[in-house]
């Protein structure tokens, strides 16, 4: 698990989790299928030139799509739990439930998650579903639910003015 701390302002937050590596083969894979199969076959068919086009934009789609994934960070603070996602600067932002406001979260245990350590997360609100933040192919994603319960555990356990 990662240990980096980020510094939002005069709250730290501890990073949790990212994508992992099992993210990446899918947008990976169909790059190389689309750049093996389909560009040989528009450059065949229409034109060299167009061939080239399309390929260019395919490399350029798929390295956003990459490059999109590599910026998600599943954190914590003492606000709640958080997710940032984007690159550009229009669509680069946070999303997150308040840890008055979490409910649990969960991971989805199976073979392939345990053999390459890459769980979907489901951080549920209490009040909506709409809030919830549900993440795939996290990167040690059983520990990131686990230190998430922990944390709302030990938040919920904190009594009058006391702050564990």
């Amino acid at each position: 698990m990662s240990t980096s701390i980020i510094s939002s302002g005069s709250v730290d937050a501890l990073a949790i989790s990212r994508k992992s590596w099992v993210a990446f083969l899918g947008p990976l894979l169909a790059c190389a299928i689309i750049l093996l199969v389909a560009v040989p076959l528009v450059a065949k068919i229409v034109s060299l030139r167009v061939g080239i086009v399309c390929g260019v934009l395919v490399v350029a789609y798929f390295a956003y799509q990459i490059l999109v994934m590599w910026s998600v960070r599943l954190y914590i603070d003492d606000l709640g739990v958080w997710v940032y996602e984007g690159i550009l600067p229009w669509n680069r932002g946070v999303s997150g439930v308040k840890w008055r406001d979490l409910d649990e979260a969960v991971y989805l245990p199976g073979f392939a998650a345990w053999v390459t350590g890459a769980y979907d997360l489901k951080i549920a609100h209490r009040y909506t579903k709409s809030s919830e933040i549900v993440l795939s192919s996290m990167s040690r994603g059983n520990l990131a639910a686990e230190v998430i319960n922990g944390r709302a555990a030990s938040r919920a356990a904190c009594t009058g003015n006391e702050c564990c």
